[in-house]
């Protein structure tokens, strides 16, 4: 049975082919997102007080503050776009969001990366399928998807 659904970010139709059947949907995790976001906040205040701390500045706790400032407020601004996207796996391809295709039968790698799963297809396009709740799951049904045991 065929689906249509808008997609979110650039308001394009997302079409299934007659013959094409959707095995999952793979939706953006928000415990996920804000696991990121607070890693990259850590690392970064770290980074940015070693920076200040290096060039002797004599308030070095401004950097980790400003770092964890920033991230959280650019985490904040982009959470609804962010957690809008989702990828949709068929027996035939992956369709994701602003209208990305990727046929199974182009696809090289598919693994867990930060979180996330990188999708590696044999012309060296990669893809994120961006704040997975289990990256390792989802692997797992986009290998089988591809091995045609789904």
């Amino acid at each position: 049975m065929a689906e249509i659904t808008r997609d979110p970010i650039l308001g394009r139709e997302v079409h299934l082919d007659q013959d094409e059947t959707l095995i999952a949907v793979f939706r953006a995790d928000p415990a996920g997102y804000w696991r990121s976001h607070v890693i990259m906040a850590l690392v970064a205040g770290v980074i940015a007080g070693a920076a200040l701390v290096y060039g002797g500045n004599t308030a070095p706790w401004v950097g980790p503050v400003a770092a964890v400032l920033a991230i959280g407020l650019r985490a904040a601004y982009l959470k609804s776009e962010a957690l809008a996207e989702h990828w949709k796996l068929t027996n035939r391809r992956l369709i994701g969001p602003g209208g990305r295709v990727v046929p199974l039968s182009s696809l090289k790698l598919a693994r867990p990366f930060l979180g996330a799963v990188q999708l590696v297809t044999q012309a060296g396009d990669k893809h994120l399928i961006k704040y997975q709740a289990n990256p390792a799951a989802s692997v797992a049904a986009i290998e089988q998807a591809k091995a045609g045991k789904r």
